[in-house]
Order: structure tokens, then sequence, then C-alpha cells
């Protein structure tokens, strides 16, 4: 039996013990004797007991069914124990019990085996009613416990849209273990007479207090205070559940609480229907989907089509004698709910007053914004979007020198004076990390002593980086407001959607900082702070205010952005993006241009299929985001400890850990590995909560330069071409592997299973392999693992793109649009003509944007001198795809006589 360290969270114990479970009892019927029948039977009464401890907090199979499953084995019915365990183990790994009653009992009308939950259609399991749990918290004997569950399944009605299950426990705390526990929890009802502890020991049970909070301090309440305290801290751990009190306090002393988001208040009473039909109604407010019910109610109408899509109803297919296949790919659906018409009960993007509009506002409520916008072309739309709606002719922003070139654009087309942040460079692996904060401080700080701080519009972060580096978003905005109390933040978090969903991962998320950071600086305790701070340091005194963790003043504006490639890791097809806001400042001053900047990017004919996708992904994260987050991290440190631990792979593989790719000054926990083979596995929730940087655990990248390939060569002719694994990042050493939301423990074994047959296979080859092969691989390696290329900085803006020496903003719109002219622009050379232009003390200029595929981040922009580090990285890239560059004329750069021309413009303009 595997050791509990070997589990990264209970789910997977739970899963696995039932594995075993059935295992061990199917050995037992097969060799009811011997030595073998006694190791089974202790083995047996071991994971009973292991699992005795987790069950209470799950309904399916029930405390009472697993009882009988004891008694079963205390009294040797093995036959019957090794068939109810075998129909439980199968009824959970396939969900069968979600859709129909399991009887574990031998009965003669019931097949022996369950029905195979994934043959069925996708349209038989859409007719089956969606089944979840009700979490019961109320200190009461199991007789009454029995009876409350009993009561509330009588309520049950035909006409209900949903069944649910109830299970009880005594106390907050296994209320709290149990929704971070049990992912089929979609509501709470927390009775009077629940206690405070827990009497559960079982340490990974115990852990997930820790995604509370230290700050949580449980044991100085009063019994009374426990219903209304657990109402709250469910709403901080599982906001997406619906929670109910039941209280015997007066209205008047209930009425000041926090209850958090806590959906009604029941008093002294024990109507069961009541509280059945608030509990169907409350997941019913989760499961609607405005738009996509719209849609498929206008795919049922009888329509005749005269407007401009001969797709429409699939007409221009049904009727075709040479595209019949298409019709046959895609099926009917697809095609009678594809339209251009914004009425008969649909609605508009550009405009939405019906569906899309309360659609975008369930999204708002999902995601933990003020305001949501779903957007059809992708992220990179979003990212302009807010830019332009945001960012004026003229204004300062501070940008990530690594983030993805849509926001460079949106620099251009905004015309911003662009400052650009370096990340913290990882050499070893030819990657970046992200901008330390003592960076942004510093260029803030820069701007402030050049009386260019007025000036200052915006901070622009990619949150979590394509390598899964994640900032500390809260302190970032704190520190940052303490300089400029109305910076507007604009967090990229392309990759980064799905964390909304993880109690862990939400606290970096930037609608969740904001929304904190809101409710922090109305506090009294804010306003002393920051009285405290202005009497300790001098407000001129940079060197101190960049020494110091510094608080916001309680009159700083909270404004902020988060752009999310839904698409990319929730469930959405593709292109299928959304844009949230909390800014406290978005009606009274951006709502117009904001308006403005999504007209000029959206276009006039969204693809329906796209928004309805979006609505749908909405309904599920807030149904089964908690459990599809959580299993994608189970999957993810999975293969970490797989690979990790395993001996031939360690000699040719190496998962990057945390010390490895975020340097020890910015680990304040000194958590170095999420993993040790030692050890086990780390909590993962100190560091998250007080690191300036964490690494997310989804994304492991693994360094393949002991194999003697690059990572582009081992992605695309060893991994696509021959096992037809699909990768997106590389870079010079290193490959990501990405979980997401769909990766199942399959998916993560045949990857461990390939990467075993890979290092079989070189290991085969050293050894068959001659004296001068073996030093040609052995030069490869050192090419590769020694021998790497120092990563830029970014250089700088020339003079002619720059108003001054003093700070280091350029204006990348007028080098952009200077290049549109070809008599300003030349092409020298990499190998030749650029060194020696360089040599010959000549400032080389770029006059485009140069963006590597991957990452896809410039490491050029329009304006930006070329130094020799960049020409060095450039000469050592080893991707396919460049954009901007030209091998076969070489780098496009400006003329020297088109720059001095642009020089004399701007002294004269200065002049006068």
């Amino acid at each position: 039996m595997k050791s509990m360290s070997d589990h990264y969270s209970a789910v997977q114990l739970r899963t696995d013990r039932w594995n075993a479970l059935q295992q061990a009892t199917a050995t037992l019927v097969r060799e009811p004797s011997g030595r073998p029948a006694i190791a089974s039977v202790k083995r047996i009464g071991e994971l009973f007991e292991a699992l005795e401890v987790i069950e209470p907090y799950w309904a399916f199979p029930g405390l009472a069914a697993f009882d009988a499953m004891r008694r079963q084995f205390e009294h040797k019915n093995y036959d019957d124990l090794n068939f109810s365990v075998r129909r439980a183990t199968r009824a959970l790994a396939s969900g069968a019990y979600r859709r129909r009653t399991i009887p574990l009992d031998r009965d003669d009308s019931e097949t022996e085996e369950n029905e195979d939950e994934a043959m069925l259609s996708p349209e038989a399991r859409a007719l089956s009613k969606p089944y979840f749990e009700v979490l019961i918290v109320d200190g009461v004997s199991d007789q009454q416990a029995r009876w409350m569950r009993s009561n509330m399944h009588d309520m049950r009605r035909t006409e209900d849209g949903f069944i649910y299950e109830a299970v009880v426990v005594p106390s907050l705390e296994d209320a709290l273990i149990g929704i971070l526990f049990n992912h089929n929890i979609q509501a709470v009802v927390v009775r009077p007479g629940l206690t405070l502890k827990s009497k559960n020991e079982l340490p990974i049970l115990k852990r997930y207090l820790n995604r509370v909070g230290d700050d949580e301090d449980v044991d100085a309440l009063k019994p009374e205070e426990y219903g209304p305290e657990l109402c709250r801290l469910i709403a901080k751990v599982r906001p997406e559940l619906d929670a109910y009190l039941i209280t015997d306090r007066s209205v008047e002393d209930i009425a000041g609480m926090d209850l958090g988001l806590c959906r009604r208040v029941f008093y002294n009473q024990e109507d069961f229907l009541e509280l059945h039909l608030n509990i169907l109604r409350g997941v019913q407010a989760r499961y609607k989907t405005p738009f996509f019910s719209a849609l498929k109610e206008y795919s049922k109408q009888p329509t005749g089509v005269f407007h401009a899509m001969p797709i429409s109803r699939g007409k221009s297919i049904s009727r075709s004698h040479w595209i019949q296949d298409m019709g046959a790919f895609y099926g009917p659906n697809i095609f009678l709910a594809e339209t251009s018409a914004t009425s008969g009960g649909l609605d508009s993007l550009l405009e939405p007053h019906g569906p899309i509009k309360e659609a975008q506002e369930l999204a708002s409520r999902a995601f933990g914004s003020r305001q949501t916008f779903f957007a059809t072309n992708g992220t990179s739309t979003c990212n302009k979007i807010v830019v332009q709606a945001l960012v004026r002719p003229g204004d300062i922003v501070l940008v990530d020198r690594d983030c993805h070139k849509s926001h460079h654009y949106g620099m251009v087309l905004s015309g911003a004076q662009v400052v650009y942040l370096d990340s913290y460079p990882l050499n070893e692996y030819s990657m970046y990390g992200a901008v330390p904060l003592r960076e942004i401080k510093h260029q803030l700080l820069a701007l402030k002593a050049a009386g260019k701080l007025h000036r200052v519009r915006m901070l622009l972060l990619t949150n979590c980086t394509f390598d899964g580096i994640v900032y500390n978003v809260e302190r970032i905005m704190e520190e940052c407001l303490a300089i400029k109390p109305d910076l507007v933040f604009l967090w990229d978090e392309a990759w980064f959607a799905f964390a909304r969903f993880g109690p862990t991962y939400r606290q970096r998320t930037a609608m969740n900082a904001a929304a904190n950071l809101r409710a922090k600086l109305r506090t009294p305790a804010a306003a002393k702070a920051w009285e405290a701070q202005c009497e300790k340091i001098d407000a001129d005194d940079h060197e101190a205010l960049l020494n110091t963790r510094l608080v916001p003043p309680p009159h700083a504006r909270v404004r902020v952005y988060a752009t999310q490639s839904t698409h990319k890791t929730l469930t959405s097809l593709r292109q299928g993006s959304m844009i949230h806001v909390n800014d406290q400042d978005f009606k009274g001053e951006v709502e117009q241009s904001f308006h403005e900047a999504y007209m000029t990017h959206t276009s006039t004919s969204p693809n329906y299929q796209i928004i309805a996708s979006l609505d749908v992904g909405r309904r599920q994260v807030e149904l089964e985001g908690f459990e599809f987050v959580q299993r994608q991290v189970e999957a993810a440190m999975s293969m970490r400890r797989a690979i990790s631990t395993h001996p031939l792979l360690v000699k040719y593989f190496k998962v990057l850990t945390a010390g490895d790719m975020i340097p020890e000054s910015y680990r304040e926990s000194g958590v170095t590995s999420y993993y040790d083979p030692d050890q086990g596995w780390t909590d993962i929730w100190e560091c998250w909560a007080r690191d300036e940087f964490v690494l997310d655990a989804t994304r492991v990248t693994v360094a393949v330069g002991d194999t003697g390939w690059d990572g582009d060569t081992f992605k695309t002719q060893i991994l696509m071409d021959k096992y037809g694994i699909q990768i997106n990042k590389t870079s010079r050493n290193t490959v990501l592997f990405m979980t997401n939301i769909g990766t199942t423990r399959s998916s993560v074994a045949y990857l461990i299973e390939v990467l075993v047959e890979i290092a079989k296979e070189l290991d085969e080859l050293y050894d068959d392999a001659s004296r001068m092969e073996r030093l040609s691989f052995e030069r490869r390696v050192k090419n590769l693992m020694v021998d790497f290329p120092p990563l830029p900085d970014f250089s700088r803006f020339h003079p002619a793109f720059r108003a001054d020496d003093i700070t280091p903003e350029g204006d990348i719109r007028t080098a952009f649009f200077l290049s549109y002219d070809e008599n300003n622009c030349d092409y020298l050379d990499l190998n030749g003509s650029v060194i020696d232009a360089i040599e010959s003390g000549r400032e080389v200029v770029s006059a485009s944007f140069i963006i590597p595929y991957p990452p896809g981040f410039p490491i050029l922009v329009p304006g930006q001198v070329v130094s020799r580090e960049i020409l060095a990285f450039m000469r050592a890239l080893d991707v396919s795809e460049i954009h901007g560059y030209r091998p076969d004329l070489g780098l496009r750069v400006f003329t020297e006589e088109a720059l001095q021309k642009l020089l004399k413009q701007n002294d004269k303009l200065a002049a006068e």
C-alpha cells in the first residue's frame, strides 16, 4: 500500500484506497487460504481503517453502506464483500452513482457490472439530472444525522431539475475540510448545533485547514458565533458555494454580522421543503446559461433565411453535391445555430441588452469582477481594447518587456510613452522570469524625481508568465499605489483564467486582489498604517521608499483590469476570451472610451458559437471548476513526482523546481520544491501567501539538454512526430508540459511511459556508440547545458524617440510609423554588416518588432538600439519562427539619415 506521503491530495488518497481495497478483496476471493489470504486480510483491515476517516465527508457509498461492507469483512463474507467493493469502486470511477442508484448488495434482479458511463452518448448524459451533494453542519447524533438525511431525501419531486444527497458533519473545521475535500458539494446548510473542532487527525485532511489562512482566529469565537463565522469562511475559500444559515438568534443580532455570501438565513425552523427549494434555486442560478439556452431555442425555430449567411440553417451544405462531408463531420446543430440575427431571442455583442448581457453579468459574478466583457477574437484583442480605452497619447506606461506582442502593438495604437521593465533572467534555461517589485518601484520613483509621475498611467504585467511565474498581485498593487495612488493596473492573465477556482491560486488573481484591496482600504487600520508610514518616511526619500514595504493611502483608487484567454485554460472554443474589470472610476471616467475601444476592435459579426461556449464554460467553473482545477494540479504534481523519482528519467530529464526558476531572494518562505523524494509533498499554501514570486505547479518545465536535443527538436521530432504528444513552449534546453482541466491521470501515465522509452533508447544508443559518437553527444550536451548565451535586458530607445535622457520612456508609435517609408529603412546581415556597424560606433536601431515563437514576445521593438548582447542572443536563437526578421534580407533597421532627420525635427519642435 502506498504511503500517505505519496499522495498530493486526499482525493487521490481516497481513489487509490478504494482501488487497493478492490484488488485486496479480489485476491482474497481467489486465494481464501494460506499466506496470501493472511496478507490480504491484514491489508483489507488497514484499508478500512484508512477509509473510515475519509468517507464521512462523502455521500456515496455512504456511511451505512461502508459499515455494511465492514461487517461483511468481519463476518468473513468475502464473496459478498468483493461484490460490494467492486460495485462501489466502479461507480466512483465512472460516476454512475451520480445518475442512478447503485445497489451494493447481491440481487438477482441487478446485473453485476455497472453500466459503463463512458459509453453513454452525450445526448443520454444530457438527459439525466445533474447530481450534487449538500453539506449539513450540525453536532448531532448518528441517529439524528440519518433523520436529517432521510428528510432531505424525501423532499425530492419529479419536477426537480437536480438531485442531491446530504452529508452531515459536526463541526466548523469538519465543514471546511468537507468543502475543500468533497468537490460534489454545492451547498452548505449551517445549523445552530455545530461545534468548533474536528476530531479527525488525518494530516492530509487537516492540511486543508491551512487554506483558511493564518489570519483567522477561530479559537476566540463564542459558540453562537460559529455559524456566522463558517458562512464567512465559506465565502473566502469557496465563494461559488451557496450557504444557508439556520439560527435561533434574533434578527438584530444577525443583521450586523459578516455572513460572507450567505444566500438566506432561516430562523428556528425545520421546514425541509422550503430549504430544499432554496437549495435547488441556488444551484439553478449557477446552472443557467442565458445565451446558450437562447441559441438552442433559436436553432429549433422554423426560419426563412433572407440575409447574408448561406451557411445558416445548413442550407448551402445540404444542397451541395461536393461538401456533404462537412455537414457529416460537424452535424446539423452547429449550422442550425449559425446566424447573423440579433433578434428572435438572441442579442448583439456590441450592444447587449438580452441574453448576452445576462451571460456577461453571470461571468462577472463567477470571476469576482465588477464588469465582464466577452471577446470572440482572443486575448490579443482584449489587451488592445483595454490599452486603447485607458491610455492617451503621451501617457507613460510601465510594461513588462516580456509581455505578449499584443501589448506592444497596443502601445503603438495608443501613442503611449513606454518604459520597459526587465525581468530577472534564467540564463541557464534561456528564459526570463518576472519583473521584481524593486524594479517597478525604482522606475516609478525615478519618474517621480523627474517630475513625470502625473503622466504615469498604467502598469502592465503578465500573470502568470508563459513559464508559470506568478506575481504577488496584491502586494505589488499596494506598494505601487503608495507611490502613485491612481495608477491603473492591467494584468494579462491569458494563462490564468482557471486560478479563480482553486483557493490557493485565487489569492494571486487580479480580481481577488482588487476586491481585497478595496475592502482593506476602507478599514481604520489602513488609515493608521498610512499615517504611521508618513511619519516614519519622508515622501521624497526615494531610497527609504525603495527599501520599505509600503502601504497605500486610504484615498488610493483601485483600478484593475484582467484579460483572460478562457479558451486556453477553461472550456471555450478557440479565441473565446474575457475582460474583467474592477475599477472604481470605470463608470465616471472609462466607460465611454472603453465602449469606443470595444467597438473599434470587435467584429460586427461575432461568432455565436464562441459566445455560447463562454456562457457554458462559466456554468462549468461555477459548478465544477473547483474539482477540475484540483485534478489539474494533482495531475501536474503526479508528473513532477514521477519524473523526479524515476532512476532512469533523472539521467536525462530534470523537472525545474521553484528553486530553479525563482531566485532565493524572492522566496521568503524558503520553499524550493513542491516535492522532495525524502520528505514528500510541500504544502504550497505558505509560499503562495508570502513569497514575491511563486511557481504555478500546473506548468511543468523539464530540462531536456542532457538528451543532446534542443527544446525545439525534442518537441517536434521526438514528442510530436514520433509519439503524438503536443506541447507549445520550448526554450534552448527545456520543454514545457502544461496540465489543464481536461488532463487525465492516463495522459500523465502515457507521457511518463514515453519519456521512459526515450531514456531507454538513449541508453542503448550510448552503449552502442563509438568513441567519436560519444564525444559528439557529450559536446552537444555541453553546448546546451553549459555554453548558454546570456539573456539580454532591454537596451534603450534611440534619442530620436525619447524626450530626454533622464528617464527611459520611448515613443514607440513614432518609430513604428517611421518604418512605413522604405526610404527610412535598411537591412543588415546578422553575421556581418550588423556586427561591422556596431563595431564602427554606429547606433543600430531596429525598425521592426522582432518576435521569436516561442515564446511570443519581442526581443526588439521599433526604435530600440541593438546592443551587442541582443545581437549575440539573436544569433544563438534555435527557433524556426521569428516574426519581423527576414533571413534572406537581414535585420530591418533605420538609416542614419532618417534618425538624424528626426532628431532635428524634435529639436525644432522643442525650440518652438
